[in-house]
């Protein structure tokens, strides 16, 4: 029995562009669902953001963890983070994020902010990984820049992606795009991710959409999973 996904229902067009496609070649990936980003505490409580925007998406992305797991979907995380001694970390973000009362290294209640093995950088409970998921660390904004992710993709014959996570606007849509460019198909889900500021939230997911869909296609979790077929 082979089980697929497909087509979802989306915009601007049915995902994925080439119809059903076997579980085996999907993944799902779950933005930076950190402390520092959607927790009390970390780095975006840190610099006054309402924190409500950023786990907006947590309940959905929760359930179709739940299916995707079910399927024996491959589930990728992604953490964006520094070594303690800040060594890759560039001076001008450095910088701003000072500037916004947030410096990351610096000590907060979940640690020191957006630095590796503290309490902050660790992915949330909710949708914590589970033995035998992946899970990409990352210096930057995209999980393609100075990563394995492309090689764990490509090792496992990985061409369709379906995103969730935080934040649209920035590490999201980052890690869409440079996928875009690698030649995978990407599918953004509305709840299951989410931003800073709504309307930048709502920004990103139009953008994908724009040019018959330039960086993939927008749906939901209940669309992928009512898309979910065996034959």
């Amino acid at each position: 029995m082979t089980t697929s996904i497909g087509p979802v229902a989306a915009d601007p067009y049915p995902w994925p562009y080439d119809g059903a496609v076997p579980v085996g070649n999907v993944a799902v990936m779950c933005i930076d669902w950190q402390t520092d980003f959607c927790g009390p505490g970390g780095y975006v409580d840190r610099m006054g953001y309402d924190l409500t925007l950023t786990r907006a998406g947590l309940p959905a992305t929760q359930k179709l963890l739940a299916h995707a797991r079910q399927l024996g979907v491959l589930v990728i995380h992604t953490r964006e983070g520094h070594p303690p001694d800040l060594s890759d970390l560039p001076p001008n973000k450095r910088w701003r994020s000072a500037r916004i009362g947030a410096e990351i290294g610096s000590d907060g209640p979940g640690g020191r902010i957006l630095v590796r093995g503290e309490p902050g950088w660790e992915i949330v409970e909710e949708v914590a990984p589970i033995p035998g998921e992946v899970v990409v660390d990352k210096p930057g904004k995209g999980a393609f820049y100075a990563t394995n992710l492309d090689l764990v993709l490509r090792s496992r014959s990985i061409s369709h992606l379906i995103l969730t996570g935080i934040t649209t606007d920035v590490c999201v849509h980052t890690t869409m795009r440079e996928a875009n460019d690698r030649g995978l198909e990407c599918l953004v889900l509305s709840d299951c991710t989410g931003a800073t500021d709504h309307d930048n939230h709502l920004a990103a997911l139009k953008m994908v959409t724009m040019q018959g869909g330039v960086f993939g296609a927008v749906s939901t979790s209940e669309a992928v999973i009512a898309a979910t077929s065996a034959s």
